[in-house]
């Protein structure tokens, strides 16, 4: 599957303000980048570093006015999510180093507070991806996708009180779920074809077995064309900006995903 995806945002900077932006897509991951253009007006100085996820970052020391960011890139990316029923669940002592962190309580996943649901719902369940399928099924029937709904993200707990939630949100829910029961768990931010209504997207990775498999509770089926920007413990990381300074302000942001011919 070719896609085109892209990303504008349109700032009014009221005084110099520094901007840390993660909106180049993830290298290293099943997506070939094609075509990339990354456009800054007024033209402006960028140093880009990578952090410890893997994931590009830019910084820009902006200018007072006006300021256009634009990206678009051209990937190529699987046109089926894979599914692994009956996965096996990997103990704690054979992980990767790597996938450690994704263990562990976060900002805004709890997963310490999250247990005795997690085996409520997956009781009697296969250790392992049969579990993770459950969660994302009881997330997806018991908290509420409403785009929009959240200006800000809020932590699982707030959500599985609140019962309802962005993309963000859910993803969020079944990371503490999934995390309480010793299953690594990390946050996904990027593109999905055909998302309704159209916008950035978040979902969330599972590892099991011997590798990470893709979960999203806001959609009925699971649905292929993702392009991946960035992986991250929860939406701390992963943010698709920083600002930093109270002058910046963002105007308007246009997302795109667009299906190229073969």
């Amino acid at each position: 599957m070719k896609l085109r995806v892209s990303c504008s945002l349109r700032f009014q900077i009221l005084e110099a303000s520094v901007l840390i932006l993660m909106l180049r897509p993830f290298r290293g991951v099943q997506q070939l980048i094609n075509r990339e253009v990354y456009i800054i007006k007024p033209v402006t100085p960028m140093i880009e570093s990578t952090d410890s996820f893997g994931n590009l970052l830019q910084r820009i020391m902006v200018p007072v006015g006006h300021f256009l960011i634009y990206t678009s890139t051209d990937v190529i990316v699987s046109d089926r999510v894979e599914v692994a029923l009956s996965k096996n669940f990997v103990e704690i002592q054979h992980l990767p180093n790597d996938v450690l962190i994704f263990l562990l309580p976060s900002r805004y996943c709890e997963s310490d507070r999250f247990s005795d649901l997690a085996r409520e719902i997956t009781n009697d369940l296969l250790p392992g991806y049969d579990q993770v399928s459950k969660i994302n099924e009881w997330v997806s029937d018991s908290i509420e996708y409403i785009s929009g709904s959240s200006d800000f993200p809020l932590s699982a707990t707030e959500i599985h009180q609140r019962g309802f939630g962005v993309c963000r949100d859910l993803a969020h829910v079944s990371i503490a779920l999934c995390r309480s029961i010793s299953i690594p768990t990390r946050l996904v931010v990027g593109y999905l074809y055909n998302l309704q209504p159209m916008d950035l997207h978040a979902w969330y990775e599972a590892y099991v077995g011997d590798r990470w498999y893709t979960f999203d509770p806001t959609q009925a089926y699971f649905q292929a064309g993702r392009v991946v920007i960035a992986y991250g413990r929860d939406a701390a990381d992963v943010s698709i900006f920083h600002q930093f300074g109270s002058g910046c302000l963002l105007n308007s942001m246009d997302v795109r995903v667009d299906l190229l011919d073969n």
